[in-house]
């Protein structure tokens, strides 16, 4: 990952504007610690904060094209670069660099190109013949990017809140699937795929043709010119990413440079789910695994800095996103710089614990829609900046655009749960890999429960959050909650200490605006929360609230007043 940070129209264009777009642009050094760059033309500034993982050698940001009338900051990858080089023949590339293509796919498309793209990406172009600019956002938004607006009628863009929050009187999330035009002043979706509209599918379900799709998402990913691994959580979704990529680590041309034994990575309080069953499954693949412990206090002792880095006071994210922000600094100590990981597939499949309570397959096959949608917002945010944080870049298989595609154009049938005939959550995608003669995973993995990611890390670590939140939030600080914070106003302690935190770092209006809100019980949206009407009684995004589902579920709402949404 990168960091880009773009402004156009400023009024002062003085030394000194430039300056301050430079120590702006230095608020993302984390995400791009190995080199700076900056273009400045006469009232607009694009600015870039590199990770190198393709091409270190030339790939530095921004790019252009032949003569430089064309300039682009690109946080990003573009895994079919090559393919796209070949459309462009007569163009004259500079480096290596997979995101070059965009200013020579603007050249030969002018703005409509960016459905072409096959890779997880942000960028802002500049076409300095006639000061028009370009911005624009992957289908899921798995790269993070907001846009702002000044008070003397600039427009901004950048990675991370926190580059444009001071400058910026109103500023948003840019919405995924979309491209703003200076010419036309306004968003529109350039992704349109058939999901989208929420219509019922009625394909067939073809579980070898769902595998190989699969396959080739993760195989395309392995792209690279610097040490990775997976990230290995010892559950369904990272397991079958880790044990696609050791199949393919052989094949690879990094394999010649970084070998052929692929990393895996865990975190988890000593004795967690996760941790166990992590070492299994690297057991089972061969893989050189790396197992890190955190404590409790450590976790409590780092959420400021975890606030501040993932931009969010949502309560299931910072659960997760702590425990992956002590690992990827632990990674980066290792000298990898990129990883696979498993976000996407409990959307996509229905693969949260609350899905078994879903009334019929057009319910589900709505909630999937609508909880892709929002991933940006949630799973996206939690991977992308709690890894790049610490200048760790993760790419999420799941969430390429050809395998949503195939995924979510089968029958919705095929994934209700039911146990009736020994159909458990995410039933189609455990089956595709269920192979007899050649298995990919042990089988009581590949039919491991669900674990959510700030559940399998150990029991204790959320139960010990809510512990600190009770002795940092008084019950009239709570009482009162709504008359401090009117907008997304916190129900619980935890909730109400976590937006404390956010508060301090980020006070605008603006910025509390982008976080969603709404009740959820086990990750669902607050649709789903009406499928069972025990469930409005607790309220809590983990798991373990999913009662009668949940192996390890709270015992009893009524009895459990901590377990209302991290109280």
């Amino acid at each position: 990952m990168c960091g880009i940070l773009a402004v156009f129209g400023c009024v002062d264009n003085s030394q000194a504007k430039r300056s301050r777009i430079i120590e702006l642009s230095r608020r993302l050094r984390h995400r791009g610690p190995d080199w700076s760059g900056l273009h400045c033309y006469d009232d607009c500034y694009l600015a870039h904060q590199r990770l190198a993982i393709i091409d270190p050698a030339s790939g530095d940001q921004p790019l252009y094209n032949e003569d430089k009338t064309v300039v682009v900051t690109v946080n990003g990858e573009i895994y079919n670069h090559k393919e796209l080089r070949e459309k462009l023949t007569s163009h004259q590339f500079r480096t290596g660099s997979d995101c070059e293509v965009i200013a020579h796919l603007y050249e030969e498309y002018g703005e409509d190109f960016v459905h072409m793209l096959d890779g997880m990406f942000s960028f802002v172009l500049l076409d300095t013949r006639n000061k028009t600019f370009i911005a624009a956002r992957d289908a899921i938004g798995i790269t993070p990017l907001y846009m702002g607006w000044g008070l003397d009628g600039s427009v901004w863009f950048a990675s991370e809140m926190k580059a444009l929050s001071d400058d910026c009187e109103r500023f948003v999330s840019f919405l995924p699937g979309h491209i703003y035009s200076s010419k036309e002043g306004s968003l529109r979706r350039w992704y349109n795929p058939p999901w989208y509209t929420e219509e019922v599918p009625s394909t067939p379900y073809d579980p070898l043709y769902l595998r190989e799709a699969f396959e080739k998402a993760v195989i395309k990913r392995l792209m690279t010119d610097v040490p990775f691994g997976v990230l290995l959580s010892g559950g369904l979704d990272s397991s079958l990413v880790a044990a696609v990529a050791s199949r393919k680590m052989a094949e690879l041309a990094a394999a010649c440079q970084w070998g052929t034994q692929l990393h895996t990575f865990c975190v988890g309080l000593k004795g967690s789910p996760d941790l166990r069953a992590a070492r299994e499954v690297a057991d089972y693949l061969h893989t050189r695994h790396h197992e890190f412990h955190f404590t409790v206090q450590e976790g409590i002792d780092a959420l400021e800095e975890v606030i501040y880095h993932i931009e969010t006071y949502d309560v299931t994210t910072i659960r997760a996103s702590t425990p992956m922000f002590l690992m990827s600094r632990k990674i980066k100590s290792l000298g990898v710089k990129m990883v696979l990981s498993g976000e996407g597939s409990d959307e996509i499949f229905g693969g949260y614990l609350y899905f078994h309570k879903a009334p019929n397959k057009e319910e589900l096959h709505k909630e999937t829609c609508r909880k892709i949608k929002a991933l940006h917002l949630y799973d996206c945010l939690r991977a992308n900046k709690s890894t790049s944080a610490w200048g760790l870049e993760a790419r999420v298989p799941f969430l390429d655009k050809e395998f949503i595609n195939v995924a979510m154009s089968i029958d919705p049938e095929w994934k209700m749960i039911r146990p009736d005939i020994g159909r458990i959550e995410k039933w189609i995608l455990r089956n595709a890999f269920d192979d007899e003669k050649n298995p990919y995973l042990p089988k009581h993995i590949l039919y491991r429960q669900k674990e959510q990611f700030s559940d399998g890390v150990g029991y204790s670590w959320i139960d010990g959050l809510k512990d600190h939140a009770n002795n940092q939030v008084t019950d009239a600080m709570l009482v009162n909650a709504s008359f401090v914070y009117p907008e997304n106003t916190p129900t619980t302690k935890e909730a109400y200490y976590y937006r404390t935190i956010f508060e301090k770092f980020f006070p605008k209006n603006a910025a509390r605006a982008t976080v969603p809100g709404g009740p959820s019980v086990a990750c669902s949206t607050a649709t789903a929360v009406e499928w069972d009407a025990a469930w409005s009684k607790n309220l809590d995004p983990s798991g373990r609230a999913a009662i009668g589902v949940h192996d390890a579920a709270y015992e009893d709402a009524a009895k459990t007043p901590s377990a209302m949404n991290g109280a």
